[in-house]
């Protein structure tokens, strides 16, 4: 049965409710799953909200799976959510090989560690944590299935009519989609290495109405600044969708290992969201340039055989996002920098 939403979200605690819902194919999925489960990086944007969906599938799946979740935990009150979500926690710094080498040995892993922002400048520690801290993961978790959270910014800038599928070949721009691709080649040598079994799992543009593309837009129009419209356009997807699909690719996990693109099915353009963000917003909209051709997207149709379609559609994102914006929902702060095609974070 298919999940039901409001037409309108109103308040964070919906939201949560919402995100942390677990289809009943993912219900299903848990139930053929062996084993607990680990989140390196779980501290980050999705990754309280996909230790809370995993919970409360394996609790509606009637099932006594541990979830463990990994993180520096700088910030106290996600660790204190994750706890009384029923995740036990532990603290580490995946950069250190030997605590790293320290942490239980867990048949699944969903691996969400990684830098992007404050990139440019301070390189160095933006390869460190996206290569070195997967090159200890992988070695340490050998025997795991482990499920890679990487970015569809590891492809070449697309057209429209050609959105990069799995089979196209990298050509990362700039020094963190670079770094993403050694992210991924750590995890490729340890499948090749080891047998492990690994699923690149190739994300673009998750949206929790807190973050992500379609709030950097909303957000322009609300304080009537212009929109940067020099990419042209974008592929998105719901956060409770990118969550399950995440949980589900552990049963995508092979050797040598798996690629999969997770996005929306639509290709959106930045000035017509724009201009139908406007309207619901009630405000006049401004673009600061002209549309380059060229722009991140991604073919998920490889993901939507697996899973489904995605359960909100990008129209129903965009009435949502406005809403939230309009009535003052909460913020995380951090524009995605959709905008940026020279890599340049």
């Amino acid at each position: 049965m298919a999940l039901e939403f409001p037409e309108l979200i109103e308040s964070e605690a919906q939201l949560d409710a919402l995100l942390a819902r677990p289809s009943d194919e993912l219900v299903k999925f848990m139930q053929q799953l062996d084993g607990d489960l680990i989140i390196l990086g779980i501290a980050g944007k999705m990754g309280v909200s996909l230790g809370q969906l995993a919970v409360a599938a394996i609790e509606k799946a009637g099932l006594q799976k541990n979830v463990l979740g990994v993180a520096r935990f700088s910030d106290a009150d996600a660790r204190a959510r994750l706890e009384s979500a029923g995740i036990k926690t532990i603290q580490c710094d995946l950069l250190n090989r030997e605590a790293v080498a320290n942490l239980p040995s867990v048949p699944n892993v969903l691996f969400m560690a990684g830098r992007k922002f404050g990139t440019e400048g301070d390189e160095p520690l933006t390869w460190a944590m996206n290569t070195i801290v997967p090159a200890n993961v992988a070695h340490h978790f050998r025997d795991s299935n482990i499920v890679a959270f990487s970015t569809g910014c590891v492809y070449p800038l697309a057209r429209l009519d050609q959105p990069p599928n799995e089979d196209t070949a990298p050509g990362p721009i700039g020094e963190y989609a670079q770094s993403c691709l050694g992210r991924e080649r750590m995890f490729e040598y340890g499948s090749l290495e080891w047998g492990t079994r690994v699923c690149l799992y190739r994300l673009n543009y998750s949206i929790d109405l807190k973050y992500g593309v379609l709030h950097d837009i909303a957000t322009k129009i609300w304080n009537d600044q212009p929109v940067d419209n020099s990419v042209q356009a974008f592929n998105v997807i719901w956060q409770g969708d990118a969550n399950q699909q995440a949980l589900m690719c552990l049963g995508q996990c092979t050797s040598p290992a798996n690629v999969l693109n997770v996005t929306g099915p639509e290709t959106l353009l930045t000035e017509d969201v724009a201009m139908q963000l406007g309207e619901l917003l009630d405000k006049p909209v401004r673009f600061t340039t002209t549309p380059g051709n060229a722009s991140y997207l991604s073919d998920s149709s490889r993901a939507t055989k697996l899973f489904g379609a995605p359960s909100v559609n990008a129209e129903q994102l965009i009435r949502w996002q406005a809403h939230w914006v309009k009535t003052g929902g909460r913020s995380l702060n951090k524009p995605t920098h959709f905008e940026v095609s020279d890599g340049a974070y």
